[in-house]
């Protein structure tokens, strides 16, 4: 669009929530972010590596904790979807569930499946066994051992790419960063690639938690490939690959001030 073929921004806005703030849990309705997008052709897998490392360096720099950046594959979710048998129409409405695994025990997103959804227990039982798996290079490796995976065309193809990531990121020297999880889905549906989200380990309890509980504040960074999504608002429907990250500045100030008040500076 406007000649312009290739591009990497980014900027520190506004940006405002539909859905219940917490203010607990660093979820305000109007809050800054820091987006960072890359569009255009490049060589594949190039720009979601290098907005993994990006989030790498940020929060290291930050020195906010400890933390992981995990990532995982939307045609790696629709293969396991396809393969344990979900009906296609249901591919988002599951992939919403399984989105709820960082927060809620599995029996509980089972339960939502089965009893909300009317997804098959034993479809359901299928997609449990596959979606505690995590790790890294070797995951990639024993996910290609898998004949009955590697037949699906989408599932194969996701693994490439995420091969494809993990190599690129331990040349960056953030592979000891990144956690490949199969339980990562990220909800929302523009997502058609690779997926990512930032979280922390051992958050300071919330200020206003009487058992003096973990923060919850949740992930920290997020983002994903969206290729489908700019091309809708070109008038000749051009397809524009984009991949892009997102970091929660209000989270990183709401951590910080935990940490003080637990310090009691």
């Amino acid at each position: 669009m406007n000649k312009i073929t290739n591009i990497k921004r980014y900027h520190i806005a506004k940006v405002y929530r539909r859905d219940n703030p917490s203010l607990t849990k660093g979820r305000f309705r109007e809050f800054y972010q820091c987006d960072f997008d890359i569009a255009g052709q490049y060589d594949p897998m190039m720009p979601d590596a290098e907005c993994v490392k990006m989030v790498a360096e940020i929060l290291s720099a930050l020195e906010l904790g400890d933390y992981v950046i995990k990532v995982n594959h939307r045609q790696l979710l629709d293969g396991m979807f396809q393969v344990s048998g979900v009906p296609e129409v249901k591919f988002r409405t599951i992939c919403s569930s399984v989105d709820k695994l960082d927060k809620s025990p599995w029996a509980e997103v089972r339960a939502e499946m089965i009893d909300e959804k009317g997804l098959d227990p034993d479809v359901a039982d299928r997609i449990g066994e596959l979606v505690k798996h995590s790790g890294s290079l070797e995951l990639v490796k024993a996910l290609e051992g898998d004949p009955t995976l590697m037949k699906n065309k989408r599932f194969s193809a996701g693994l490439a790419d995420m091969k494809l990531l993990l190599r690129y990121c331990e040349l960056y020297g953030v592979l000891n960063k990144v956690l490949f999880d199969l339980s990562l889905a990220r909800g929302l549906d523009y997502y058609t690639g690779v997926i990512f989200e930032a979280v922390l380990h051992d958050l300071p309890p919330a200020r206003s938690s009487p058992d003096n509980e973990p923060g919850g504040i949740g992930s920290i960074a997020g983002g994903g490939r969206y290729d489908e999504l700019v091309g809708l608002f070109d008038p000749k429907n051009r397809k524009v690959p984009c991949v892009g990250v997102s970091v929660g500045i209000e989270r990183i100030f709401a951590i910080i001030e935990s940490k003080l008040n637990v310090s009691g500076a």
